[in-house]
């Protein structure tokens, strides 16, 4: 475990080259590195909301943030602005984001009040192109792909819905949109997800206590409970894949909330029995 009081700790990614896991926390405005063979952690501010990270193929980290996309580089902490998808709508901000396996960042976007049905799902490409993928999203959220690159998952957590694309790899499309599960009332919200290598995908329940795996078909395959309330995403890592860690957060919550979920904040880690899959780079 990480231990950590994140306002709203997301997007775990498992660096393989440093044995290292990279995390944020985006309304704390940090991007946080923790090698767990040494018991080292470093922390980075940065100068507005982080949405997600993701390795890049060439060192360092590419983000999904406020402003748009940026480039961020680990050993002098600067920062290096990309491009910016939406410039004529400053209530939006980028959120949760993935690279698939052709080295493109997914990465989609939200009203920052949480109102309006304003977001949208992009495609940044390692020649610095942006491709709108989706509009109509109310709140764009966890995403990964199936093992064979197939399907892709795509989470609209105020909906409380994950959605399935047809993927194609090849060219970087989708298409044939299905709902792959809807989350009950009682079980809190869908946040961020990863798919381990059975194809099961793994949701994390904001307000739910739990993670929820699911089977590729979108059975429900067993459920997670946790020991805070806000569980916020969930990735693979450590040395054989065989780690779960799940981010979450302390935003929202009183006093007496936090006393009886006192890891609220930190980034969990859990051995579920099954492996995860390595993350993608981008490709630049």
């Amino acid at each position: 475990m990480v231990e950590a009081q994140a306002l709203v700790g997301e997007c775990p990614v498992w660096s393989v080259r440093e044995q290292a896991l990279y995390w944020i926390d985006i309304k704390g405005q940090t991007i946080n590195r923790h090698r767990p063979s040494i018991g080292a952690d470093t922390t980075w501010s940065v100068p507005e909301s982080v949405g997600s990270i993701a390795l890049r193929q060439s060192g360092g980290l590419i983000t999904a943030m406020a402003s748009g996309f940026h480039r961020f580089d680990p050993q002098t902490g600067r920062l290096f602005h990309l491009l910016s998808p939406e410039p004529n709508q400053p209530g939006n901000r980028l959120n949760d984001g993935k690279c698939d396996r052709r080295g493109r960042f997914w990465a989609g976007s939200m009203d920052n009040a949480e109102k309006d049905i304003s977001g949208a799902l992009y495609r940044f490409d390692p020649d610095g192109s942006c491709h709108a993928m989706k509009s109509g999203i109310h709140l764009s959220n966890g995403l990964d792909w199936s093992p064979d690159d197939r399907v892709m998952y795509l989470t609209d957590t105020l909906r409380r819905l994950i959605w399935a694309y047809d993927f194609d790899v090849e060219s970087g499309t989708i298409s044939n949109e299905q709902i792959f599960a809807r989350v009950d009332d009682k079980a809190g919200y869908p946040d961020g997800l990863c798919v381990d290598e059975e194809g099961g995908v793994w949701s994390a329940h904001w307000d739910g206590w739990r993670l929820t795996r699911y089977l590729p078909g979108g059975q429900m395959d067993r459920i997670f409970p946790m020991p805070v309330p806000r569980p916020s995403s969930c990735a693979f890592g450590g040395t054989a894949f065989d780690v779960l860690y799940v981010t979450t957060a302390t935003i929202g919550l009183d006093a007496t909330q936090l006393r009886q979920a006192p890891h609220s904040g930190s980034v969990l880690a859990l051995q579920p029995g099954i492996r995860g899959l390595a993350p993608s780079f981008f490709g630049d």
